[in-house]
Order: structure tokens, then sequence, then C-alpha cells
């Protein structure tokens, strides 16, 4: 055998995280994904997989960013001419439908982030939220100022962390329950007048 047949094969990133949610999946076990035995299944090296992602953290971070890349492709034709609770609702659940074959292995991701240990991922955390809610209001057209734009943010904030909580615990078909609750938060933020 040559050298060429030992040598380990290059790889995309693209493959790389696509095999981690695999194998995470099959584990059900995010938490103790091991970059050894992720290389292992990739048929490459530790080394390779590094040059892509630093560690598991990374690999997540780049699973939601794939999720967000999914939001903001352009949706249904006329969007704009529904109201904005539709609209908001369209947009947030495609950030959630992007996500749902890997759901369990999501909601592991999430309670890894959020880890007491692990503090250092809580800013970041916090400051990708703030950009998505920025996102969902200027994509659903609301586009006030001041106090009123403040009242947005929050409520946005709460909807979305109340359905995300309920999106990683939901055992329902495609996350049924979940999108009940989103539309419900909706509806009601909307009667409010808080967008």
């Amino acid at each position: 055998m040559n050298d060429a047949q030992h040598k380990p094969k290059a790889l995309d990133a693209s493959h790389i995280l696509n095999t981690a949610l695999d194998l995470a999946q099959e584990q059900d076990n995010w938490y103790d994904l091991s970059l050894v035995e992720l290389a292992d299944r990739c048929d490459t090296s530790v080394n390779e997989i590094y040059i892509h992602f630093a560690d598991t953290n990374s690999i997540a971070d780049a699973w939601f960013a794939q999720a967000l890349e999914s939001m903001l492709t352009p949706g249904v034709e006329g969007v704009d001419n529904l109201p904005v609770k539709t609209r908001l609702e369209q947009i947030i659940w495609r950030w959630f439908e992007t996500l749902a074959p890997y759901q369990r292995v999501t909601a592991q991701m999430l309670k890894s982030k959020l880890h007491p240990p692990h503090i250092h991922h809580w800013v970041p955390m916090i400051f990708d939220l703030s950009r998505l809610v920025q996102l969902w209001r200027d994509m659903a057209g609301l586009h006030t100022g001041g106090r009123r734009r403040q009242i947005e943010e929050i409520v946005l904030t709460g909807i979305f962390l109340v359905t995300l909580s309920a999106w990683c615990r939901d055992k329902s078909s495609q996350q049924t329950q979940a999108h009940s609750r989103l539309l419900s938060l909706l509806e009601k933020a909307e009667q409010s007048g808080q967008f």
C-alpha cells in the first residue's frame, strides 16, 4: 500500500456537520460527541475536523447558522400583503422547521450551551438571539423606533423563548403543539397591540 491510501480524506464543513448530526442522533447524545469518533465516522483525521470546527460547540453554531440561512431565504410569494402576525409566524417557524429533523439533538445542543460551566457560551447566545429578533422585525416589516421598538423586541424575545422551550419538549408530529403555542402567543400580542 502506498501513502495515498493511508492519507485521511479532505472534507468540507457541510459533510462534517451532517455526519456529526447523524452520529449524535444515532446515539441520542450530543453531550458526549467526540471529535475522534466523528473523525473515524468521516474517515479522516481529528486535525481535518479541527480545520473546520474547533469543538462540538462550533459544530452546533454551524447548525444554527444553517437554520438562519433557511429563515432568510425568500418565502411565500405575496408575504408582504399578509398581516404582521402571519408574517412573523412564517418567518419564525421556518427557523424551527429547518432544525426539526434533528429536534432532540438540537435541544441537547442548547442545553449543552446553557450548562453552568459553559458560561463562555452564554454571551454569544444573547447576541445571537438579539440579532435573530432584529431580523424577524425587519423581515416582518416592523420598522418602528424608540419605545415602541423596545416593546416589540421584548415581546418577540419572550415569544421566541417560550416557543423554543415548548419546541424542545414537543413530541408531537412535526412539533404541532409548539407551533400552536407560537400562533397563540402571536395572536395575544397582536390583540394587545404589541406590534
